[in-house]
């Protein structure tokens, strides 16, 4: 079976949102050491293989504060965690 993986801008976005409504921000944790572009990369491609995208686009459009978790499912979400903890 062949993974489709959805739209590279798409999914560079949605999990840079999804971590600025968790407070955080991935340039500075990649100029600070705290993540390797390697990992930022390989983010981007776990989203774009997810099957929850729209729950997810619909969670980022409900989000009025900062949120110390991600969306209920996210791909990402042990390392956005991690990062958060980390901040």
């Amino acid at each position: 079976m062949t993974l489709t993986l959805g739209d590279p801008a798409r999914h560079f976005f949605m999990t840079r949102s999804v971590a600025r409504v968790m407070g955080l921000n991935l340039n500075d944790a990649m100029k600070t050491g705290r993540l390797a572009p390697e990992t930022y990369a390989g983010m981007v491609t776990r989203c774009r293989g997810c099957a929850l995208v729209t729950a997810c686009e619909r969670w980022l459009a409900s989000q009025t504060n900062l949120t110390p978790t991600p969306p209920p499912g996210c791909c990402n979400s042990t390392i956005l965690s991690n990062l958060r903890r980390r901040a």
